[in-house]
Parts: C-alpha cells; sequence; structure tokens
C-alpha cells in the first residue's frame, strides 16, 4: 500500500502527525486509524467473496487484479499458446531489411545496367542531362475554373 513512500517522507508523516495530534494523543490516533484500514480490509474481503460466489463455480480462479488490462494481457502471453516467443525469435529484422535492400539494388543495378538510355552510371541520375523530348506534353490541361 505504501510502496512508494521513502524514508524521508515517512519521518515526515511522522513529524506532522506529533506536531499536529501531539505526543500525548498520538498512540490513540495511529490506533484508530489502524483500526480504520483493518475494517476497509475486511469489507473489500467480503465484497470480493461474495461477487465470487455470485459469479458461480465457472469463475472460481478469478481474481481482481486480472480486471487491470495489463495484468490481463501478461498473464495470458505468458502461457505462450499461440506461439508467439517462436514467431518472435523466428523474425529477424535486420535479416529482412538486409535481404530487401540487396534485391532493390540489384533491381537498381539490373536496370541501369540494361538501359544505357536511362541517364544514369551506377545507379545514380545524371540531373545536368535534360529529359528526352519524347514529342507529347505529359502534363494534364489547365483548368482556370478548378483553381
Amino acid at each position: 500500500m505504501f510502496n512508494d513512500i521513502g524514508p524521508l517522507e515517512l519521518v515526515t508523516i511522522v513529524v506532522l502527525a506529533v506536531l499536529v495530534f501531539g505526543p500525548d494523543k498520538l498512540p490513540k490516533v495511529i490506533q484508530d486509524v489502524t483500526r480504520t484500514i483493518r475494517k476497509i480490509r475486511e469489507f473489500s474481503e467480503s465484497a470480493k467473496q461474495d461477487i465470487r460466489q455470485e459469479l458461480g463455480p465457472e469463475f472460481k480462479d478469478f481474481e481482481f487484479e486480472d480486471l487491470n488490462p495489463k495484468t490481463f494481457v501478461r498473464k495470458h502471453l505468458d502461457n505462450d499458446e499461440l506461439g508467439l516467443k517462436e514467431i518472435r525469435n523466428g523474425f529477424d529484422l535486420k535479416k529482412e531489411m538486409a535481404e530487401v535492400t540487396d534485391a532493390v539494388n540489384s533491381r537498381e543495378s539490373e536496370a541501369s545496367g540494361s538501359s544505357g538510355s536511362v541517364g544514369s552510371s551506377g545507379g545514380r541520375v545524371d540531373m545536368t542531362k535534360k529529359p528526352e523530348d519524347s514529342g507529347k506534353d505529359d502534363r494534364p490541361p489547365f483548368d482556370a475554373d478548378a483553381t
């Protein structure tokens, strides 16, 4: 319950409690607080038991912590019924990317090697050359109403 309270914070709380309640009333306040916490825990446990009884025997393994989505997913993925670990281990992204890169580079080199009129050398395009004019205008007609 108090996992995130450090020692300095705990000392600060104790000092504030002594200053607010005084050393005479502090033991009674601590007893009241612990009794209240104990009653709240008992109430929540009885509520959990009532809910489990009302759900029936098919939910006998039901845990309220499973209502947290992270816990639910972690619990069901740890079983690894789907073979996700094998899939994850069998998938090597670096290897796949290297194969794709090699395939793309080999296609580029084949395309540049077989067609000498592309204007490229070694897979690079020469930007100083003007493209060959095929005699037809590839641009769509200008429509003044559309703009």
